[in-house]
């Protein structure tokens, strides 16, 4: 979630950033086609931060649980 803050302040800066400087080259929303491109790219790299965070997707996978133990128990069986 850090990361996704990060980029949406670094674009927010990028934004900001847009309106200093004289006239030249600006499109839509008073930025340049090279900072539209940067705000695109930084607007699909949040997009495509899909991170579950739910409690479901936090729980253990069974088969890596199975394993553990197994592990665990053959170490006790070899007396480590």
């Amino acid at each position: 979630m850090r990361t996704g803050r990060t980029l949406l302040g670094g674009a927010a800066a990028l934004a900001l950033l847009a309106g200093c400087g004289g006239g030249g080259d600006q499109g839509a929303g008073g930025v340049s086609p090279e900072e539209e491109r940067a705000l695109d790219n930084a607007a699909a790299m949040l997009d495509s931060n899909n991170i579950d965070v739910s409690a479901d997707s936090m729980a253990a996978n069974e088969a890596d649980v199975a394993a553990e133990e197994n592990a665990v128990g053959a170490e006790t069986s070899n007396g480590q």
